[in-house]
């Protein structure tokens, strides 16, 4: 694919300064190699906007998965002959600044779709155009812009089924490019700031040694990642995609809210997989990636997606304001295996798997009748993969207030889901190793053994593993009477 960026036909040598955000990558990046294709030198930028991302700060788990990205994208373009220049502070002073440093006088970037990154970026433009100096902007991060994958009338999608399929209608999302093989650096060295000077790392406490064992930030690795799961899991996905002790899905939802893979490289490595016979699950994959898209959608239609109620009507909905419940849960202490495990594997890992969150997310909401805000803060602290768009929009759809929502009165069964979804125990017993002992009968409903059998565990409820912190059926039959309290009051 050629790039339709043109340079003026004056003969100008002047650098161009490219613009790095949520696209750590040095392949299929448009901005990259429309200023490489120019044979101009060129200065790589990334900039800190004070750590910050959709307007607020970056969470704890994020903040270290940059850290180690943006080492990985220093390397690579260093490698190919101009360093990465790291700034912070200021983004339109830094710019400026760079660009009387350097004689720079045109500024490449990827879009951005969340809305605050949006109006930052529309600010830069207005700032640096007032000074002369050219600008153009690519896509990369969404397979089809936001503006452009409409309903017949013109209107944002709603419903996810209907956007799927207008998704596939849409002409074929483009191909990846590669990388470039050279970078023509600035005559003179540019001197920013160091990686350490960010201060990404967690201190004071070091809480990340269960991050470092779980993963490994970087392009390369978020390539390598997606070959693996095509050759060795894309079979099974359909079957195997809801078990959590599997290692059934693709794990590269981090790589993609970095940038360091676009939803391009994803698409078209999966037509192999078509060719091979395993449409359905490549298929199943697809939708999985177009969920993305569809939150991004929602997103930047609905700027406020991450703390209003898509469904205005639960702004009526009662929910409880229990600063201990809530702790409770971040803790895995609930009581109930299943969500223990979760929250516990997210503490951990900065990651839970997809079905555990939709448990959790649902306990939190329905059980306990937390507001999803509260939920949706944490995940946004605690995952590696928190993602403005994808956070926001699944915990509305988990509390029933988002587009294309699940009911409110699908309230899952933590009991009955872990049952189904880890019969054995085997993710329950790695998360929460003070059930360990027990049999796969009372590993996902411990209260339900004897003492006897608690005892031979290790098990002594209330002590070393609590006891629920509400019942099931009537916590459920709560959730119930106060939503339709809330229709009512309509």
């Amino acid at each position: 694919m050629t790039s339709d960026y043109s340079e003026p036909s004056n003969g100008d040598d002047n650098p161009i300064i490219v613009l790095f955000r949520q696209d750590l990558r040095i392949s299929d990046n448009r901005a990259l190699s429309a200023a490489a294709h120019t044979g101009r030198p060129v200065v790589p930028v990334f900039a800190l906007e004070h750590a910050r991302l959709a307007g607020r700060s970056l969470g704890g788990s994020r903040r270290w998965w940059l850290h180690r990205s943006l080492d990985a994208l220093s390397g690579k373009l260093a490698a190919l002959g101009s360093p990465l220049v790291l700034l912070s502070g200021d983004l339109e002073a830094s710019l400026e600044r760079l660009v009387a440093q350097t004689g720079a006088n045109t500024v490449l970037w990827n879009r951005r779709y969340d809305p605050p990154g949006a109006a930052a970026d529309a600010k830069l433009k207005t700032v640096l155009r007032n000074k002369s100096i050219r600008l153009h902007s690519f896509e990369g991060q969404l397979l089809h812009e936001p503006t452009l994958l409409t309903t017949g009338t013109g209107n944002p999608f709603r419903v996810y089924s209907p956007f799927w399929r207008a998704l596939l209608r849409n002409d074929e999302p483009r191909e990846p490019l590669s990388a470039p093989d050279h970078l023509r650096p600035p005559e003179n060295a540019v001197k920013g700031e160091t990686l350490e000077s960010f201060q990404l790392n967690p201190v004071r406490p070091d809480w990340s040694a269960g991050l470092r064992e779980s993963w490994q930030p970087g392009e390369d690795h978020a390539l390598k990642r997606l070959e693996t799961f095509l050759e060795n899991d894309l079979e099974n996905y359909i079957s195997e995609r809801d078990l959590p002790s599997r290692p059934s899905t693709s794990l590269l939802s981090p790589h993609l809210a970095h940038g360091e893979i676009t939803p391009f490289q994803v698409w078209h490595a999966t037509r192999t997989a078509f060719k091979s016979g395993c449409t359905a699950d490549a298929e199943k994959f697809r939708k999985e990636i177009a969920w993305r898209e569809f939150s991004y959608h929602l997103l930047f239609h609905n700027p406020k997606l991450d703390s209003a109620n898509f469904n205005r009507a639960f702004d009526r909905f009662p929910w409880a304001d229990d600063a201990r419940r809530l702790e409770i849960w971040q803790r895995g202490r609930t009581g109930y295996p299943l969500v223990d495990a979760g929250m516990r594997q997210l503490w951990q890992t900065g990651w839970m798997h997809n079905r555990v969150r939709m448990v959790c997310a649902s306990f939190l909401v329905k059980h306990l009748m937390i507001d999803w805000r509260h939920g949706e803060r944490w995940f946004w602290d605690t995952l590696v993969d928190a993602d403005p768009a994808s956070n926001a929009a699944s915990w509305q759809w988990v509390a029933g207030c988002g587009a294309d929502a699940a009911p409110y009165f699908r309230v899952f069964n933590p009991i009955l889901q872990g049952e189904k979804f880890d019969p054995d125990g085997t993710y329950i017993r790695h998360f929460v190793p003070e059930l360990g002992q027990l049999s796969n009968k009372y590993v996902h409903r411990p209260w339900e053994a004897t003492e006897t059998e608690l005892r031979a565990a290790g098990v002594k409820l209330g002590t070393n593993y609590p006891k629920p912190v509400v019942e099931h059926q009537p916590a459920r039959n709560r959730a119930l009477e106060a939503y339709q309290a809330m229709r009512g009051a309509a």
